[in-house]
């Protein structure tokens, strides 16, 4: 049987929850493997107890992580026995002592938009931090024995940049997990989706971030009102446009300013974060989504909505064309006048939504949590036959 470690400590926000959340109850169902987890104790508050899953509580600093897994981890490794590390935050360890997976899913380390992007938002001082976790995130995939990115485009990216082969394995997708909680979302919420009435809803997922390009969509807001005249629309945000209410160092203050400025404060509404296990309850409750993001590695959020039979709007970057295919319409990632338009063809033509809609449904079905599992764990196997028959020699 394999001793697996999985350090997933960086998970605190966005896809890293989605992954950690999703990957340990799979690991669970598996007879093959025994698993060793660090992860904070807010996290493990979400998780029953597993048989083959033993969980390790680490608290600390996330700007001293990096320095805190590189000193502590090793010997907890040697510890517990672990044949397989499974880095899952970006960073590797430089001596773990064993066969190490890393896993890549960071897109602004490589991202020439996010550094444009930050220097004319004069945040010189994120400019910098960006570029030095930079650093660190390339010199990690050159320490990993194994790294793998969660789409072919993410990792023809990461093998332009570092010259080391990356493996491209998709992250997953299970329905029914997705949508198993029926616990009523809050009254603040229910009642904000059901004052949209009969308005045309569309519907980001994200807390706020830079990359996510919140003001490319906030920007084609206006068009869209002229493109589609007597028709409400409204556009559902999860998260608040507000100081403080964001994870992360990200500042909203622009995109408020901007939504005033253009007069859309009555078409965006802020229902701030929803959990995760009530989400599925939002995206049946909208009719397009929408993505401006400008980078990207996966876009967990578009998976979820195509199972939810939406029809999909996003920018045409080659992660989201790899994994929407023709349940989505794209546009030019910073091209309002390109999004607006895109919205209101599908908005003007049913049997356009509900061709995107069928489509996105068969295509959703193609992302599998199980799969994704044993696809790593055939992986770590590979890397511990590999150790193995390397020890003689090394006697």
């Amino acid at each position: 049987m394999m001793r697996l470690f999985i350090n997933s400590l960086a998970a605190s926000a966005g896809g890293g929850l989605t992954y950690i959340r999703n990957v340990l109850p799979q690991m669970a169902a598996r007879a093959d493997v025994q698993v060793v987890v660090t992860l904070s104790s807010d996290l493990r508050r979400e998780f029953r107890e597993y048989a083959n899953i033993q969980f390790v509580e680490l608290d600390g600093s996330l700007t001293r992580r990096f320095w805190h897994e590189q000193s502590r981890l090793p010997g907890l490794i040697r510890r517990h026995g672990a044949d397989v590390l499974l880095s899952t935050g970006n960073f590797a360890l430089r001596k773990p002592g064993v066969p190490q997976i890393l896993l890549s899913r960071n897109s602004v380390y490589t991202s020439a938009d996010f550094y444009r992007d930050l220097r004319s938002r004069h945040e010189y001082r994120t400019w910098l931090d960006t570029h030095l976790r930079a650093v660190l995130a390339k010199r990690s995939i050159l320490w990993a024995d194994c790294t793998v990115a969660p789409s072919n485009a993410f990792a023809a990216e990461l093998r332009f940049w570092t010259g080391k082969q990356v493996h491209a394995i998709h992250h997953g997708f299970d329905r029914e997990a997705f949508v198993s909680d029926e616990t009523p979302l809050s009254a603040e919420v229910q009642e904000q989706l059901e004052r949209a009435g009969g308005a045309l809803r569309l519907l980001f997922v994200s807390h706020y971030n830079y990359y996510r390009n919140f003001e490319t969509l906030i920007r084609a807001l206006p068009l869209l009102r002229r493109l589609l005249p007597g028709r409400t629309v409204r556009l559902f945000l999860t998260c608040k446009l507000r100081a403080g209410e964001n994870p992360g160092a990200y500042d909203p203050q622009a995109a408020a300013k901007l939504v005033k400025e253009l007069g859309v404060s009555d078409m965006v509404v802020e229902l701030g974060s929803v959990p995760y296990r009530q989400l599925h309850q939002v995206y049946r409750r909208a009719n397009i989504y929408v993505s401006p993001a400008y980078t990207e590695t996966f876009a967990h959020p578009l998976v979820e909505a195509m199972a939810s039979g939406l029809p999909v709007v996003a920018s045409n970057l080659a992660v989201h064309q790899e994994i929407c295919g023709d349940a989505a319409r794209y546009f030019s990632r910073f091209s309002p006048p390109e999004l607006a338009e895109s919205v209101a063809r599908i908005a003007e033509s049913g049997p356009t939504a509900t061709r995107m809609a069928e489509a996105g449904l068969e295509r959703a079905r193609q992302f599998s949590w199980k799969t994704h599992v044993d696809q790593i764990l055939k992986l770590a196997q590979t890397l511990c036959d590999g150790r193995q028959k390397a020890q003689p020699a090394l006697r």
